[in-house]
């Protein structure tokens, strides 16, 4: 029997430190001073040049192809498009929150699900539609709640890709939250948690990775598209280029679907200067949400 928890698992901040990396683009190896900063004694010969820094700001450092023999996924990454709001066909609408104009309107969207639609059984597609009348309020997002697999990729954060030797690390912008791809030590999902159990593996130059372990409190947009706790996303990523991976997800739920369904779009590597995962630790503006109406009322 597995049990659910809320909180964070802190092992995947812990294990984080034991992933052997090699360094992203841009970076310099740990314990070299960038190009054109020298220490050492006074008198002391000054250290060469790192012959990783070109005239002119180019950076000479090849960013490595592969790693261990396997595509180089190291990096920031975000998706363009609409699937955060809607991964079906969507058109442009309004939403309630009227004295945002045009700043709070939908816009519209292409579906990124094969086929066009979800396959719901029919009492889950009901329940989709009492989440999408409640919404904000019923969205697990507005509450600050962390995103689940695959919503986590798509949603509009960055994330970044942490691939060494063994283990891979996903980090996301949006609640800080993380999860551990675990490429070896494979093993049924101790619990049920918001960002489920990951285990991976390559399938030739693709990374593919079994997501189990969900709990049922996620979405996969904010059109209020839901799964039960049977979730299973086996997820492929593709590299395409060296800035663009192809993503996928096949979605499973008995409880929820009639059929398993799959979601397709491409992610992009963020390749501006110092690009970097910046905080967003969105708990305390989702308090009044949350706990407004609990505030003791004064006249």
């Amino acid at each position: 029997m597995r049990y659910r928890f809320t909180g964070a698992v802190m092992a995947m901040a812990i294990a984080a430190a034991a992933i052997t990396a090699l360094p992203l683009a841009g970076q310099a190896p740990a314990g070299q001073a960038p190009a054109g900063r020298q220490g050492g004694a006074r008198g002391a010969a000054p250290a060469p040049a790192a012959p990783a820094q070109a005239r002119g700001g180019q950076q000479a450092a090849a960013r490595p192809a592969r790693i261990a023999g396997k595509p180089n996924l190291n990096g920031i990454y975000q998706a363009i498009g609409t699937a955060y709001w809607n991964v079906e066909d969507h058109s442009a609408s309004a939403t309630q929150f009227w004295q945002l104009g045009a700043i709070g309107a939908i816009p519209a969207g292409q579906s990124v699900v094969d086929g066009g639609t979800i396959p719901y059984l029919p009492a889950a597609l009901k329940k989709r539609d009492e989440n999408r009348a409640g919404w904000p309020k019923t969205d697990p997002e507005a509450k600050c709640y962390m995103g689940g697999v695959p919503r986590s990729n798509y949603m509009p954060y960055p994330f970044q890709i942490v691939q060494g030797q063994r283990d891979i690390l996903f980090v996301y912008e949006y609640a800080s939250s993380n999860r551990i791809v675990h490429m070896s030590n494979h093993q049924e999902p101790p619990v049920d948690s918001w960002m489920g159990w990951s285990n991976g593996k390559w399938d030739g130059d693709t990374l593919v990775i079994e997501v189990t372990g969900h709990n049922d409190d996620t979405w996969f947009d904010r059109a209020g598209n839901h799964h039960s706790n049977q979730l299973k996303v086996t997820e492929r990523y593709t590299q395409q280029s060296e800035n663009i991976v192809q993503y996928e997800a096949l979605i499973e739920d008995p409880r929820t679907f009639q059929r398993a369904w799959r979601i397709r779009m491409p992610l992009y590597r963020r390749v501006e200067p110092n690009a970097q995962l910046l905080e967003f630790k969105c708990v305390e503006f989702s308090e009044e949400l949350l706990y407004g109406d609990l505030k003791k009322k004064t006249e």
